[in-house]
């Protein structure tokens, strides 16, 4: 689908991709969904929602919480037992994923058949979903509890990078056992914000958004891979193979501001200091970028060196709804 999606719009944005798949339609071929944490962002979604709705009598009858429910167990009950793509439940109770030329996670990039950031295995924000997801099914399925219970028990010892002290990108790479990605990314935030539990001891859970802060932040977001790392790209131009090969491999993300800045609250106690000091300090340039890169709105991607420079799509939804969620929620 990427290789559509290059075609129709230089800028690379993944919203690109759904053009992409409409027009695959259009020409009656069937589009191809390939993506491991899509179904389960779609569980966190129904988390949110069903929270929100409680208390409000009207917004949500019981029949539509039903269903929402049988969704989710549909959903866990095929990752559990394997779905395409090599999508299945470990012996150890993470999740593992990959086939060789499918990009599954939401590091995406593809040129020519060619997949920039593979990531088959177990990547860490994949399990940071998938045990998230067994807890939100838990509260109404019990039988979910023990595989729960194991992936939690599994996720800190086998991710735990003691010589970075951070957390490894990949377990198992190309389901290797004991195989590991140490590149510095930013994916390992979803262990600690971003999601409503954090799976990390305190002591790791601090090291690792003082990592992230360290190597990854920047005025405008995330970097996708750390300066000095193999592959880091400082600047997301050239080529259509260019952009792409820059896409997640040093290319500032602004829509993971919103884990960052939730994680690193939450290891300062979610206190009213560090609230103020977070939106001084990490939200107050992401509304300077604002206004410099599209009107009230946020670009898709930045530059991972200054000046920053927008690129990719410069209106992106979910860039700012993460400010958003972040300002009038999180800090609020």
């Amino acid at each position: 689908m990427r290789e559509v999606a290059s075609q129709i719009d230089d800028s690379g944005a993944r919203s690109d991709a759904r053009d992409a798949s409409i027009e695959i339609r259009a020409l009656g071929e069937q589009p191809e969904f390939n993506s491991v944490d899509a179904s389960l962002w779609y569980i966190i979604a129904v988390r949110d929602f069903l929270d929100a709705a409680s208390g409000r009598p009207g917004l949500v009858n019981e029949l539509a919480e039903q269903r929402l429910r049988n969704a989710i167990e549909a959903i866990l009950l095929g990752y559990q037992s394997g779905t395409r793509f090599n999508i299945r439940a470990d012996n150890d109770g993470l999740l593992a994923a990959g086939v060789p030329g499918v990009q599954l996670t939401w590091m995406d990039a593809k040129f020519e058949g060619k997949v920039i950031t593979p990531r088959i295995g177990k990547p860490v924000e994949v399990q940071a979903l998938w045990i998230n997801a067994l807890a939100i099914a838990k509260r109404f399925s019990p039988k979910w509890e023990h595989l729960f219970e194991k992936a939690v028990l599994a996720f800190e010892n086998r991710f735990w990078n003691e010589a970075k002290h951070q957390l490894f990108d990949v377990v198992d790479v190309d389901h290797q056992p004991g195989a590991v990605d140490p590149l510095t990314r930013p994916n390992q935030i979803f262990a600690v914000g971003g999601l409503p539990l954090s799976l990390l001891s305190d002591p790791h859970a601090r090291q690792v958004v003082d990592s992230v802060e360290a190597h990854l932040w920047t005025p405008t977001g995330l970097r996708s891979v750390a300066p000095g790392e193999p592959g880091f790209t400082p600047r997301y131009m050239g080529t259509p193979f260019a952009r792409d090969s820059a896409y997640h491999q040093g290319t500032v993300w602004p829509w993971l501001a919103g884990a960052f800045i939730e994680a690193w609250v939450r290891v300062r106690e979610n206190t009213s200091e560090a609230k103020q000091e977070a939106r001084t300090r990490f939200l107050d340039p992401l509304r300077s970028l604002s206004c410099r890169a599209g009107l009230n709105h946020l670009p898709e991607i930045t530059d991972a060196v200054e000046p920053y420079a927008p690129r990719g799509c410069p209106f992106q939804a979910w860039s700012v709804g993460e400010f958003l969620r972040i300002d009038r929620g999180i800090l609020g």
